[in-house]
C-alpha cells in the first residue's frame, strides 16, 4: 500500500506527459485532452479543438492534432490554414465527435466540421464523424416551415493535396462528406451510415473540384452514394460498395444559380457493388435553358443486386414533379463519349437500362460492351431509348436500343 500514491502520482505524470508527444519523423502530436476537451459528449471541445488545431498549424515541424477515444461534443468549427509546417498537418481522430442532439444548434453554416484553404492536410485515424441528424429528419418529413438550415458533416473547400482516410460518418443531416472547389484530394476507406429513408443525406459530394480520387468507400445512405455536381473534372471512383442509396450519379446539373456553364468531364467509376438501390451509374440533367456538359466519362465492372435502374440517363430530371425549371423544355446539357463497360447483376424493374435524353440535345457517343442485366434474376430486361445516339460491343443484355 506504501507504494500506491507513488505509482499513481507516476502513472499521472506518464498520462499528462502522453498528451504531447514528440513524432517519430521529427513532428509533433498535439492531444485535444491537453487543451481542456473532455471525452463525456457533454461539453462542448469545439473550443479545445480550435486551440490545438492553430497550435499545430503554426508548427514549423509536421504536426498532428490527436483525438483520442471518448465522445467529444462539437457545436461547429471550421479548422482554417494555411499552415505553416511544409509537411502535411494531420488531424486523427481516434475517438468519437458527436454534433448537438438539438438541431439547429450548429449555427447557419451549413456545415459542421470545416477545413478550409489547406495544402497537404490528412483527416485520419479510423475514427466517427456522428452528425445526429435524426430530429432534422423527422422535422422536414413533417413538412414544417420552420425547420433550420441542415448541415453536412465534413466539408474539405479550397483546398489542395488533401487526404482522408478511414474516417466513419454516421447520421448527418445533410451531406456526409463534401469536397469543395478543392485539387488533388485523395479519399480512402470511408465508411457512411444512414437509413434508406434519411432525406439528403448523400454519401460523398464532390462540387467544382478536380484530380479527386474516392478508393473502397463503403456506403449506406438515404440519398446518392456519390455525387458529381457541376464544375469536376478528373475524377477517379474505385471500389465502392452502396446500398442502400440512389446510386453513384453525375448531377443534377442545369438548375443551379452562379454558374454560366455547368460542365462534368473525365471520370471513371471502376469496380464498384450496389445492391438494393434506386439507381445504379446515373447522369440526371433538369429540362431548361441552363447550358453545360458531361463527357468523357467511363463506367466499368459494376455489379447490380435488386437495383431499381442500374444504368440510367435522365434528362427529364424533377423528381417532386413540380416547380420544375423550363416549363418542360428539352435540357440544354449536352451529354457525350459516355462508356458502360462490364455492367452485370440483376433490375428490380423490367427497364435495366434507360437512356431518357434531351430533344434539343441528343446523347451521343453512348457505348456499351459486356452488357448482362436481367429481371429479377429470372427474365429478360427490356432498354428504353429516347434521343439517343450510340453503339454496343460484345454481348449486350438487354439488347440495345441504340
Amino acid at each position: 500500500m506504501a507504494m500506491a500514491k507513488p505509482v499513481l502520482s507516476l502513472l499521472v505524470h506518464l498520462h499528462a506527459a502522453l498528451l504531447f508527444l514528440p513524432d517519430p519523423d521529427g513532428g509533433a502530436v498535439y492531444n485535444v485532452l491537453r487543451y481542456g476537451a473532455r471525452p463525456d459528449g457533454a461539453t462542448d471541445a469545439a473550443g479545445p479543438f480550435l486551440r490545438a488545431w492553430a497550435d499545430a498549424c503554426r508548427s514549423p515541424r509536421p504536426a498532428t492534432v490527436y483525438v483520442p477515444p471518448g465522445r467529444y461534443l462539437v457545436r461547429s468549427a471550421t479548422f482554417t490554414g494555411p499552415c505553416h509546417s511544409r509537411a502535411a498537418v494531420t488531424f486523427a481522430i481516434a475517438g468519437t465527435v458527436v454534433a448537438p442532439a438539438r438541431y439547429g444548434a450548429r449555427g447557419l453554416s451549413g456545415r459542421w466540421i470545416t477545413f478550409e484553404n489547406m495544402d497537404g492536410l490528412v483527416v485520419s485515424g479510423g475514427g466517427t464523424l456522428d452528425g445526429r441528424g435524426r430530429a432534422l429528419w423527422a422535422c422536414r418529413r413533417r413538412g414544417q416551415r420552420d425547420c433550420p438550415t441542415p448541415t453536412s458533416s465534413l466539408t474539405i473547400a479550397n483546398s489542395k493535396n488533401v487526404v482522408v482516410a478511414g474516417v466513419q460518418s454516421v447520421d448527418s443531416e445533410l451531406f456526409h462528406v463534401v469536397v469543395l472547389q478543392c485539387h488533388g484530394v485523395t479519399v480512402r476507406g470511408v465508411t457512411v451510415e444512414a437509413p434508406a429513408d434519411s432525406p439528403n443525406t448523400d454519401g460523398i459530394h464532390l462540387h467544382m473540384s478536380s484530380h479527386v480520387s474516392v478508393y473502397d468507400a463503403r456506403i449506406s445512405t438515404g440519398d446518392d452514394c456519390i455525387s458529381v455536381g457541376p464544375g469536376n473534372s478528373h475524377l477517379w471512383i474505385e471500389r465502392v460498395a452502396c446500398g442502400p442509396g440512389h446510386g453513384i450519379s453525375i448531377g443534377s446539373l442545369g438548375k443551379q444559380q452562379g454558374m454560366e456553364v455547368e460542365a462534368v468531364q473525365n471520370v471513371t467509376v471502376k469496380t464498384t457493388w450496389f445492391t438494393g438501390t434506386m439507381n445504379g451509374l446515373r447522369i440526371k440533367t433538369w429540362g431548361g435553358s441552363k447550358r453545360g456538359f458531361v463527357t468523357g466519362v467511363t463506367f466499368a465492372n459494376a455489379t447490380m443486386s435488386g437495383v431499381d435502374n442500374p444504368i440510367i440517363i435522365d434528362q427529364n430530371y424533377c423528381p417532386d414533379s413540380s416547380g420544375c425549371p423550363g416549363d418542360g423544355r428539352s435540357s440544354s446539357i449536352r451529354i457525350s463519349d459516355v462508356r458502360y463497360v462490364g455492367i452485370r447483376g440483376s433490375s428490380a424493374t423490367p427497364v435495366a437500362v434507360s437512356f431518357d435524353c434531351s430533344r434539343s440535345n441528343p446523347c451521343s457517343g453512348i457505348s456499351l460492351q459486356d452488357v448482362a442485366l436481367t429481371y429479377q434474376n429470372r427474365a429478360a430486361a427490356k432498354s428504353y431509348c429516347r434521343n439517343v445516339q450510340g453503339t454496343t460491343l460484345g454481348l449486350v443484355l438487354p439488347p440495345s436500343c441504340l
